[in-house]
């Protein structure tokens, strides 16, 4: 995930080629988003009656004279602006009509595409439309609710249906589509996985391998890939001869959806030891049952980064840390030389447990940046050290580096050598329960969706 930062240039932020302007150092689009999730706590503390008033209605939504609960009816939990959990809106959308991510603008701008009748041929050549049996919720989608997330706000803006994992069965097809009407596939989309139907590059999908079921298929595509992307950044993939004298990694939320990938390709890559960090003691047999040579239980330690020194005396040649503020001063100093920190999210940075982003949320998180650590890179190459980071929301373009890692994950998931994380399964209209329950820092392994049009196997 990313939370938009933006640096004081004297009236705008250069990011790439593009120039942003900003209003008291901040991005417009920021203030926006606190303004409207402060508004969605004061109506849901004060006057709750009046949430209602809140939704922005959804432009590709069936009246409710032309509702149809056929095979040609999609259902999709749109977000119409910043909010609370209110603005998790479950709509029918019109006939025909289905979800697309931003990276298909050749045939329509997301989150909808126009009708589609089932036998169309306006379909991508290049796209199927997949009758879509379950999603994953992911971290990341809160922080798009909240209008935080940057690569949502740049590439789609609102309306969004959120999420990036699907799983289900091929509808349509294009022309030029290795895949045919009723192939069972798994994948990802730049956004609007949230959805019975959704339109997708061929390329982001992949048959669901024997032995999983539709819903472990749709947990694990994100994770899989943002973990096996974080190895290559750190020098571990593909595998070559030349190997770290230092091997020992730290991964922390080793009990998450990414941290239950990290731990088992770690292992699958040679890495040893594989120190994985959980935030509670319901944690640690799930940590170790992926593989972990060791494991520290945060709640249980009275200093984490003692425990931390004394799994890997010498450091690491690798820490995952998508923590943010909380930890990653520390998982710097503890890198050996010629270590990589990979950073990939910023949990801490944001509220846990708390669905609504209330005045003191917002005053809590400006202390949180402003405490950020910086590192100096003059700092980096005395100390011999990388900081890295990455999201792969912004990664459309790279279909040849995903390609490769799709193909790994799927290789490794077929030879059995690694697992779908733990799945809590939930029905669509209990979107807001799912969010509930990943702000709460409590879940273990991934949260899927099932959408009700087809059982989930």
């Amino acid at each position: 995930m990313s939370i938009t930062s933006s640096k004081n240039t004297g009236g705008h932020d250069v990011v790439g080629r593009q120039k942003k302007w900003l209003i008291l150092g901040q991005d417009p689009e920021v203030l926006k988003a606190m303004a409207a999730n402060i508004l969605s706590w004061i109506v849901s503390t004060f006057c709750p009656h009046l949430q209602g008033r809140l939704l922005p209605s959804c432009p590709a939504e069936a009246d409710g004279s032309s509702v149809s609960h056929n095979h040609g009816s999609t259902r999709c939990v749109s977000i119409g602006r910043p909010g609370g959990l209110e603005q998790l809106r479950v709509v029918t959308l019109r006939e025909g009509v289905a979800t697309v991510g931003y990276n298909v603008t050749h045939f329509c701008p997301p989150p909808f595409t126009p009708s589609l009748s089932p036998s169309s041929t306006i379909i991508p050549a290049d796209c199927v439309v997949i009758r879509n049996e379950a999603f994953s919720v992911n971290y990341a989608d809160c922080t798009i609710r909240w209008g935080l997330y940057e690569s949502a706000k740049k590439f789609v803006g609102w309306p969004i249906v959120p999420g990036f994992d699907v799983a289900g069965v091929v509808e349509a097809v294009g022309s030029e589509s290795k895949f045919k009407v009723g192939d069972q596939v798994f994948g990802v989309t730049m956004f609007g996985a949230y959805s019975s139907r959704v339109i997708i590059p061929d390329v982001q999908l992949r048959p669901i391998p024997k032995g999983l079921s539709t819903s472990q298929a749709a947990a694990l595509p994100c994770v899989s890939l943002t973990a096996l992307y974080a190895l290559y950044l750190a020098g571990h993939f593909p595998i070559t001869k030349t190997k770290h004298n230092n091997r020992a990694i730290l991964i922390h939320s080793a009990a998450g959806g990414v941290g239950s990938m990290l731990v088992q390709m770690s292992k699958l890559l040679g890495l040893s030891p594989v120190v994985g960090v959980v935030g509670n003691s319901s944690k640690v047999d799930a940590a170790k049952s992926l593989g972990c040579d060791v494991v520290i239980d945060k709640s249980a330690e009275s200093d984490l980064w003692a425990a931390v020194e004394q799994a890997s005396p010498q450091g690491y040649a690798t820490i995952m840390d998508a923590n943010g503020v909380s930890t990653l001063q520390g998982s710097y100093d503890h890198l050996a030389p010629t270590g990589r920190l990979i950073v990939f999210g910023f949990h801490s940075n944001l509220p846990m447990g708390r669905a609504m982003l209330s005045p003191m949320e917002w005053i809590r998180m400006a202390k949180k940046m402003m405490s950020m650590p910086k590192f100096d890179p003059m700092d980096l190459t005395v100390e011999n050290k990388s900081v890295l980071g990455f999201n792969l929301s912004f990664c459309a373009d790279e279909k040849e580096q995903l390609l490769q890692l799709f193909e790994q994950i799927c290789l490794w998931l077929n030879k059995g050598d690694i697992c779908c994380p733990r799945v809590v399964e939930m029905e669509m209209d209990r979107i807001g329960e799912a969010h509930e329950l990943i702000q709460s820092g409590k879940s273990i392994g991934k949260i899927v969706i099932r959408t009700g049009s087809r059982n989930a196997q």
